[in-house]
């Protein structure tokens, strides 16, 4: 019988193994050539080389095999720790699989055949020394960590002479979308604390059974947040259903359906959003027994039918006027109750134009902005904004960024001017300085401006403040020139009084999709935070032109710009997949301009601030923030071409036509072939800031992977965020809005995460606070998931509370 081991079977696994990293090698030579010729990194082609000889070694059955693997594994870990140091989450693509790869040819029986009895070779001590160095990267590498980008401590309960300025009500109450008209989202209720909020249970559930059907569009999203108010909560679902709430027990009382209609669609897929952000409270009483200095638009007393209202937008364009008491109709209010906001504004598909945020409400107005379908046409609906009597739903006054001098209402038969800027967020208000504050989007389309006009570039992307009695502009200041990277003003300004060298300072604080926070003194739109103009890159395509500089506030928590070391993947396969990517794409850091070779846009239009704004606490001077960081590409198609790409499947899916322009857009996150964000994490961060030195107290990752990975591991990677927070006098904050289903409890002092309590959805919202009949402080959330960001949908009301 042979004694030879050529045909042995312990010599299939070698030869098995050397398949399979002639494959590896060969993928990562191809691609590593292509990255190469794009002007990247080399490494990937020196690395296919040496695993394909390796792979063909171990086929051959030779022990070379190891020596020359330990010379790939080395030099890797050498480059990986030269490209990112001692990032765990950065290494894992560059090493995790070559490192589990050595471990294995290390293994005595995966040896035995290469060596064939001799003694054990120099390759063998070298895979060891190289093994050792890349497990000891990996080790080391758990004793740091970047996500804690800043970490800090605030050493003080208040300010000096600071207290809450807004609006007064109830400590127990949330009455308005932000807590208060001031959208500062801060409550002075204290029963919470850092040394409590761990003991935080569920109080009740409830679900409103408003759910995405087949006939809905993929972004249905239960973005709302209630209300708590004269005694009851009260939630609007997707479908602009309002619902009353018992607040101790989450019991129904009442329930409006306003049977929403597809507006002659075959069903609402054509939709961009269904959606519900908030309603609107408006009380008689509560003004009947404050002096305001603002509204002598119509009588102070309002027809005893329906002394509390409840504002509620439609998503078929209607705006609804509720008895809070009862939920029916206020029939003084329009036509039975509600007005037709389709009047003067000209034609529009099905769902290209409504409100899916709450009004402003103010003594005697309810003002109103509206969505628009992006990147549609360049014949969209004005972005009009309306006033109207809070008891007749009279048309009192008309603001068109179109036509801004005059805000006499429209007379019938008009139309709004076409395609103007609008604002589809939250308006702030502050009624002692008579001023509406509005965050404004731009004129379509999104991606190209060669078109538009003056006031529609003067009113684009920045925050205006209007006369509440007349819809006048009082100031305009812009935070976006000639904005090509559809950068609208998503989040509800925050009205704060802040402490200066200069004395204190009426401030309104603006978050940005850039991540710069302006703070300007809200009486006359001068900066209060130092703001700057910083160049930015040029070259647009023909037709259109970029600003020469753009904004910069002194507070912001913008990103720095991408490198191609900064591409990430689960293994070097999808990682080398989005470098070539990144260096096939023009990009020239921050404010790339569109193009047709396709421009990364980073921060993406996700923003790292979006419509969930932030919270400030007056008497801390601090403000609680969740910024996000994920880029996105737009690539311009030229219109003779748009044709061949095929349908618009949403505002984030396939071409968008932008009919009347010369190009239309593909628009989408950049993203792994896995489906992961290219870029490396953490992507998702918590932050304080403190007022009155505009610096960052601390900042950590923030989130986990658990529900967003095939494996359900709560891994803090730092994830996404869409929704905002709140802060309470009790020094504890809360977020919902992470890509996992929880609600996070933090110390606003030093960051930490003090709790978390799990949720049935995903619950991309903005969480509230209120006191119960029983006296006890409720934390409420909805979760209902949101379709664009993949996380589970529901229909659940959740109330959290301490123990009894």
């Amino acid at each position: 019988m042979s004694t030879d081991g050529a045909s042995s079977p312990s010599r299939l696994l070698p030869r098995l193994l050397g398949i399979l990293l002639l494959i590896m090698g060969l993928a990562l030579l191809a691609g590593g050539i292509k990255l190469s010729m794009l002007g990247g990194s080399l490494y990937y082609l020196l690395a296919g080389l040496g695993i394909t000889l390796t792979g063909i070694l171990l086929m051959a059955t030779r022990r070379a095999a190891l020596g020359l693997y330990a010379v790939v594994l080395f030099a890797s870990t050498v480059w990986a720790l030269w490209e990112v140091g001692l990032d765990w989450w950065q290494l894992v693509p560059r090493l995790a699989l070559l490192f589990a790869l050595g471990i294995v040819m290390l293994l005595p029986w995966f040896r035995r055949p290469l060596l064939r009895g001799q003694a054990a070779p120099l390759g063998t001590g070298a895979l060891s020394v190289a093994v050792v160095l890349a497990g000891a990267a990996a080790l080391a590498s758990q004793f740091t960590n970047p996500g804690e980008l800043v970490k800090g401590q605030l050493d003080r309960d208040a300010v000096p002479g600071m207290a809450n300025a807004a609006p007064t009500q109830a400590d127990g109450d949330w009455n308005s979308y932000g807590r208060s008209a001031f959208g500062d989202r801060y409550s002075p209720l204290a029963q919470i604390t850092p040394e409590n909020a761990h003991k935080l249970v569920p109080a009740w559930t409830y679900r409103t059974g408003d759910i995405p059907g087949p006939g809905d569009p993929g972004e249905t999203t239960a973005e709302n947040t209630p209300l708590k108010v004269n005694g009851m909560l009260y939630v609007c679902t997707p479908h602009s259903q309002v619902i009353a709430l018992d607040p101790d027990t989450g019991k129904e009382i009442w329930r409006f359906d306003p049977k929403i209609t597809t507006q002659g669609a075959e069903n609402f897929k054509g939709w961009a959003h269904m959606t519900c952000r908030g309603v609107s409270y408006h009380d008689d009483a509560v003004y009947a027994s404050a002096q305001s200095p603002t509204g002598s638009a119509s009588p102070a007393t309002a027809p005893n039918a329906c002394p509390r209202r409840i504002f509620v937008p439609t998503a078929d364009t209607r705006l609804i006027a509720l008895n809070a008491d009862t939920g029916k109709m206020c029939e003084d209010f329009g036509d039975k109750g509600q007005v037709d906001l389709r009047a003067n504004i000209g034609s529009f598909a099905p769902g290209g134009y409504y409100s899916t945020s709450p009004p402003a409400v103010t003594k005697n107005l309810v003002v109103i902005g509206g969505h628009v379908t992006d990147n549609v046409s360049t014949d969209e609906p004005s972005g009009v904004i309306r006033a109207f009597d809070v008891h007749t739903g009279k048309l009192v006054w008309n603001w068109d960024s179109g036509n801004p001098d005059d805000t006499t209402p429209l007379a019938e038969g008009k139309t709004y001017t076409r395609n103007s800027p609008n604002m589809w967020s939250m308006f702030s208000v502050d009624e002692k300085l008579g001023m509406l504050y509005l965050p404004m989007g731009n004129q379509m389309p999104d991606q190209y401006g060669g078109d538009r006009t003056e006031d529609s570039e003067k009113y684009s992307a920045g925050l205006t403040a209007l006369d509440i009695d007349s819809g006048h502009v009082k100031w305009t200041f812009q935070f976006t020139h000639h904005d090509l990277w559809d950068m609208d003003v998503g989040g509800q300004p925050s009205l704060v009084d802040i402490k200066t060298a200069d004395g204190v300072k009426q401030a309104v604080m603006a978050s940005t999709k850039q991540g710069s926070i302006y703070v300007i003194d809200r009486s006359n739109g001068q900066p209060v935070v130092p703001i700057n103009e910083i160049p930015v890159p040029q070259g647009a395509v023909a037709g259109d032109h970029t600003a020469p500089t753009q904004p910069k506030s002194d507070l912001n928590f913008m990103p720095p710009p991408l490198k191609e070391r900064d591409m990430w993947g689960v293994t070097p396969f999808d990682q080398m997949l989005c470098r070539i990517d990144f260096k096939s794409l023009r990009y020239d850091g921050p404010f790339t301009p569109p193009s047709l070779q396709g421009s990364i846009v980073y921060p993406g239009n996700f923003g790292v601030f979006d419509w969930g704004g932030i919270s400030v606490d007056p008497v801390r001077q601090i403000a609680f923030v969740n910024p996000s960081y994920m880029a996105f590409k737009s690539r311009l198609i030229p219109a003779a071409d748009i044709a061949k790409q095929g349908p618009r499947v949403s505002e984030t899916e396939g071409v968008q036509p932008n009919k009347g322009a010369p190009y239309g857009v593909i628009l989408e996150a950049m993203l792994s072939p896995l489906g992961l964000p290219c870029q490396a994490p953490a992507w998702g961060y918590v932050a304080a800031v403190d007022l009155t030195n505009h610096k960052t107290i601390w900042m950590h990752k923030n989130g986990t992977v658990r529900d967003s990975s095939p494996v359900p591991i709560p891994l803090t990677m730092g994830v996404p965020s869409l929704g905002g927070t709140f802060t309470t006098a009790g020094g504890v904050s809360f977020l919902s809005g992470t890509l996992d289903q929880y609600l996070r409890a933090y110390d606003v002092k030093n960051g930490k995460q003090l709790w978390e309590g799990r949720l049935p959805a995903g619950a991309q919202t903005t969480p509230m606070t209120y006191t119960g009949k029983d006296g006890k402080q409720y934390v409420l959330v909805m979760a209902g998931g949101h379709g664009s960001l993949g996380t589970k949908q529901g229909d659940y009301v959740m109330a959290f509370k301490l123990p009894d």
